[in-house]
């Protein structure tokens, strides 16, 4: 069964770095795109950054130059490395991918930036 588990998330302080790790298991990791979302407390879930399975990468306008999404094919996982971080970056990170026309998500992982 497809399986994805996050990891990395904490406690930074504002202008820190953190680095989010996904990895994935029950499918061929290397032909499907990933992708990170985030939900803050009230707030939606939201898009934050995609990894297509050529590399190709996509941000949302709010971490453009902060994030970066990453993948390695060989340890089917995929990673969000987070600078320059804000308090407005709080929230629980979640990892997902479409198989076979279904969404699967990870069960997340709290980054909380405060002083």
């Amino acid at each position: 069964q497809v399986q994805l588990v996050e990891s990395g998330g904490g406690l930074v302080q504002p202008g820190g770095a953190l680095r989010l790790s996904c990895a994935a298991s029950g499918f061929t990791f290397s032909s499907y795109a990933m992708a990170w979302y985030r939900q803050a407390p009230s707030k939606e879930r939201e898009s934050v950054a995609a990894i297509t399975t050529g590399g190709n990468t996509y941000y949302a306008d709010s971490v453009k130059g902060r994030f970066t999404i990453s993948r390695d094919n060989a340890k089917n996982s995929v990673y969000l490395q987070m600078t320059s971080l804000k308090p407005e970056d709080t929230a629980v990170y979640y990892c997902k991918t479409s198989y076979s026309g279904r969404a699967y998500w990870g069960q997340g992982t709290q980054v909380t930036v405060s002083s």
